[in-house]
């Protein structure tokens, strides 16, 4: 019997006692796995000098790095401790459509995303994340609280 994919857009730390201990818990009472994704927001509509373009290879490597280490290694961690299979990555870009594309990619039953979104004027105009995946990712979509 193959087992159900949860997916996790996970933020980090603030999402550790909400979002990522509800996922195990569905997780567990499922007998499902779980695939935690961190994404680092990146613009292609920003500017950039000619040496900040250079430099911005070598910068990616970095934050990808420091992310996987700060963030995503304890939340895989935690999920391995309470008996859960996890995978994970980290990856660089625009989160809806790169969470909602990961879903499809690996067949996703379910996507788990945290409300603790921003109040900031640029999500009230743009829209938040979990709205975002609500509308558009081919999977249930879960906003925990």
């Amino acid at each position: 019997m193959t087992r159900e994919i949860f997916i996790v857009a996970y933020e980090g730390d603030d999402d550790k006692d909400t979002l990522l201990s509800y996922a195990i818990e569905r997780a567990t009472k499922d007998g499902s796995a779980l695939h935690i994704i961190h994404v680092l927001e990146w613009s292609p509509y920003s500017f950039l000098t000619p040496e900040e373009v250079e430099e911005r290879h070598t910068r990616r490597k970095t934050e990808l790095a420091r992310a996987k280490e700060i963030i995503l290694d304890p939340a895989l961690a935690i999920a391995a401790a309470a008996g859960i299979e996890a995978t994970g990555e980290i990856r660089y870009g625009q989160v809806v459509e790169i969470v909602s594309a990961t879903a499809t990619k690996l067949g996703a039953a379910m996507l788990f995303v945290g409300r603790s979104g921003s109040n900031s004027i640029s999500a009230r105009v743009f829209g938040s994340v979990p709205l975002g995946l609500a509308q558009i990712a081919s999977v249930p979509t879960v906003i925990v609280p």
